[in-house]
């Protein structure tokens, strides 16, 4: 078997979160904030009168105000999934308490044969599983799985883990293959790749088989969700706000990733969240299973997304109509959609790809999600939300406290509490550095145990140093550490000795030795600010420019300018400068480059306007919005090579 088989890459798999430690400039402060200040202001919004905890209560009576939502309870879950991974690492008594009332409305909500879902039970009792195509049921299942996986491992408690175990035993009746539903799958992914985790926590093999059940059974013939509407003679949940459906047959069957077979899928389609959900399903099945068809599908479906329908920022879906993926380069800026939750899904997603396959390209996608994409989507004091994250604004946009559909807020919660997962993988021989977080990680290999140490500011600079302490005076293992594509010629020392033809292997630097404890590893990846152009049929990156550097993406905005961002052009070769900052915990860049001298006149002229010197500040796109409304764009103008010419002005407007 090759090594690129599903197979021959589970070994590798990320470390528990008790075994890491995150004590960095950058993340800690955000994690901190997540748990001190984030938790609590979702758990106040829940907990609002008429809300997700007040559903729970079952109190709601037909002609009652605040009826309940079809996916509140993937709100708690969520928020439940984010404490509980603060509670992994962190004694916070006042969270644990909060956490357990929670599971305790749960369990009261909780039918006598498993059920959960309020609305389900006092909206349209009676009408459990027969609006899977809208409804949300198996999508908030699949969360809740989530979140009592996540406690039991934080806490070793397992209340909430007994009671999602009776809810996904009746699933796994309900949608047996001699079940009352057999053959079908939810609206909305999510309950697959939830069923794998719990699998892997509980060994018990059958939540594994109902997972690729339901993932086998989508997109086969006749269509689940058109004969399911058939029997049920009502148009559905969204039925009413979707007159155009049953027109658009082949649309809302890809809205939905159930117009084929999902191993024989190739191009990203619908919405985005969906997908990503799906596609990190698949990803865990192709491993457990070993099949080679699963794995050449999220292969294809990966190529396609990363090469076809990426933003810059790492985030996907460019479609707001559908939240989801539009054609082939069609990412508009101003108008895409970039949903925060697309984000997280990708990041999950290209993990998951990364630990399969053994590949570093897809945590650069990771990263450029994580640093980008992910972070936008919440305000510096954490408690303000984009849902869409664009790559410009005219200076309308703006953070929201809340949402009706509050799904990105507890998500994000959740990504970033779980960080520690994402920073390392093992495998038997292995110790993996998939990001440069400054910490400590303890593994536990086919040798012995070791412990590496990070110490780094990155993203501020690029050098990282990784020491070794094993538990025993020598252990011999593999040490792995991602050397991210924009770092071409990195500079390595073992014990402050040079490396001089460091082993690249899929993206890592390879050092295979017995290491003793004390022993160094320094890199230096360089950061320099790159220039990156779109290609050509990106419409709205046409004749534009954007600015990286490291794993950040740059944007201009308004607040730092005398006039409109779109007017600013930058040169290609005039020198930027990055100047340290403690507000974004990164840099902040300064070039000299031009815009649009004022115009007096009319609205059109029969001359372009002359060009005035001006001094650009880019700051890093996750920090955009958080000093007032200002426009704001990632995109630049493309100055050419800088050139001397009677048009160009300087900054006082004269020629």
């Amino acid at each position: 078997m090759t090594m690129t088989s599903a197979a021959a890459a589970r070994a590798r798999d990320p470390l528990p979160l008790t075994a890491v430690t995150i004590d960095d400039r950058f993340w800690a402060p955000r994690r901190e904030l997540i748990r001190t200040r984030t938790l609590r202001h979702q758990e106040g919004q829940m907990r609002r009168p008429g809300q997700q905890f007040d559903a729970l209560t079952l109190s709601w009576r037909q002609g009652d105000p605040h009826e309940p939502h079809i996916f509140w309870e993937s709100d708690v879950a969520k928020w439940i999934e984010a404490a509980s991974y603060c509670l992994a690492t962190t004694d916070d008594p006042e969270l644990d308490q909060a956490v357990d009332e929670a599971i305790e409305l749960l369990a009261g909500a909780q039918q006598d044969d498993g059920y959960l879902n309020a609305y389900f039970t006092v909206v349209k009792p009676g009408q459990r599983f027969t609006d899977l195509r809208d409804a949300h049921e198996l999508y908030c299942a699949g969360h809740l799985i989530e979140a009592g996986v996540a406690h039991f491992e934080a806490t070793g408690k397992t209340r909430l883990l007994d009671i999602v175990r009776r809810y996904a035993d009746l699933i796994d009746t309900v949608f047996s293959p001699d079940g009352p539903c057999a053959g079908g799958y939810c609206g909305h992914q999510e309950i697959e790749l939830a069923l794998v985790k719990l699998y892997r926590v509980t060994g018990e093999r059958r939540y594994l088989e109902l997972s690729r059940r339901l993932i086998d059974w989508r997109g086969q013939q006749p269509n689940y969700f058109e004969a399911e509407l058939q029997r049920r003679g009502t148009p559905g949940y969204f039925g009413t706000r979707l007159p155009q459906r049953p027109g658009e047959t082949r649309r809302f069957r890809e809205y939905n990733q159930s117009h084929q077979p999902v191993a024989d899928q190739a191009e990203a389609v619908g919405h985005s969240v969906r997908a990503m959900y799906m596609y990190s399903a698949m990803t865990d099945l192709a491993g457990e299973y070993d099949d080679d068809r699963l794995l050449q599908a999220v292969r294809r479906l990966w190529t396609n997304l990363t090469t076809k329908k990426l933003y810059v920022t790492g985030g996907i879906g460019s479609d707001p109509r559908i939240e989801g993926f539009g054609p082939d380069h069609h990412l508009p800026d101003a108008h895409g959609y970039a949903e925060t939750c697309a984000a997280i899904g990708l990041v999950q997603w290209a993990q998951r790809m990364s630990n399969l396959t053994g590949h570093g390209h897809y945590i650069d996608t990771l990263e450029r999600a994580l640093y980008n994409g992910v972070l936008s989507g919440a305000s510096a004091d954490g408690t303000h939300y984009f849902y869409g994250n664009p790559l410009a604004s005219d200076g309308t946009a703006a953070r929201q406290e809340w949402f009706e559909c509050a799904c990105c807020p507890p998500n994000l919660a959740r990504l970033l509490s779980e960080l520690g997962r994402y920073i390392y993988a093992q495998g038997p021989d292995e110790a993996v550095i998939n990001l440069y977080v400054a910490g400590t990680a303890r593994f536990t290999l086919t040798g012995g145990e070791v412990t590496l140490r990070q110490d780094t500011r990155y993203p501020q600079d690029g050098h990282l140093t990784v020491t070794v302490s094993p538990t025993d005076d020598e252990l011999e293992f593999t040490l792995a550490i991602r050397v991210p594509a924009w770092s071409p010629r990195p500079t390595v020392t073992v014990n402050g000795e040079p490396v001089q033809q460091p082993v690249l292997r899929d993206g890592y630097l390879s050092l295979s030795r017995p290491w003793r404890t004390g022993d160094q590893v320094e890199i230096d990846l360089g950061m320099e600010v790159r220039r990156t152009w779109a290609h050509p049929a990106v419409a709205s990156a046409a004749g534009k420019l954007a600015l990286e550097r490291g794993p950040v993406v740059f944007c201009v905005e308004g607040v730092d300018h005398d006039g409109a961002v779109h007017n600013l052009a930058l040169a290609r070769d005039v020198p930027i400068r990055a100047i340290p900052d403690e507000r974004t915990g990164v840099v902040t860049l300064h070039a000299d480059a031009t815009a649009d001298a004022t115009a007096d006149g009319g609205l059109y002229g029969d001359r372009p306007l002359g060009r005035r010197g001006v001094t650009l500040t880019a700051v890093p796109y996750f920090s955009w919005g958080n000093r007032g409304l200002s426009d704001m764009t990632v995109w630049i103008r493309d100055g050419g090579p800088t050139q001397t010419s009677e048009h160009v002005e300087s900054s006082d407007g004269r020629r």
